[in-house]
């Protein structure tokens, strides 16, 4: 992991400051190595939150981005959309020790503008999926969260997290 890191690192630092755009066959080759690694690990980790999901006995299903989800309760009231407040009870806890990182019983609920904010992407279509008065659980792979870093202090990098989501509520 970390030789990718450093890979990562090296690539994008070797590309600044060039001033000149010559082409660079032995760039090509790094790129596409990148590409293959990073291929390698989303399908591990794919399969790594499918044997959670199936170990926790968990019905879910897989959006296009790799976004389980499910449904606990459906409510009726408006649909979350781009650009709408969403007001959120919440909870996050790591997939992998069941940890919860954080939650709305200790900061309260959240507002969210949808695809606005700056949070999670993996939270954003989670929420445009939701109805108000919906209860849902979601599990956003590394890449819908918080990516080869994680967030610093509670997440760890590459960390694919779960969130327990209530709409409570969504404004225009």
């Amino acid at each position: 992991m970390r030789t990718l890191c450093y890979v990562v690192l090296m690539a994008v630092l070797s590309s600044c400051g060039q001033e000149d755009e010559k082409y660079d066959p032995g760039m090509k080759v790094v790129t596409d190595q990148l590409v293959d690694a990073n291929r390698i690990l989303r399908q591990k980790e794919s399969d790594a939150i499918d044997a959670k999901v199936h170990h926790l006995g968990w019905d879910m299903k897989t959006s296009g981005t790799g976004l389980r989800y499910m449904f606990e309760e459906k409510g009726s009231g408006d649909t979350a959309a781009a650009g709408t407040v969403a007001t959120i009870e919440y909870k996050i806890v790591l997939l992998e020790s069941g940890d919860v990182c954080y939650s709305s019983d200790s900061t309260g609920p959240i507002k969210v503008v949808v695809g606005k904010d700056y949070v999670e992407t993996g939270l954003h279509e989670a929420i445009q999926m939701m109805r108000a008065g919906d209860k849902a659980v979601f599990i956003l792979p590394s890449h819908l969260a918080h990516g080869l870093l994680g967030d610093w202090e509670k997440i760890p990098p590459l960390a694919p997290v779960v969130y327990h989501i209530r709409l409570m509520k969504v404004e225009k």
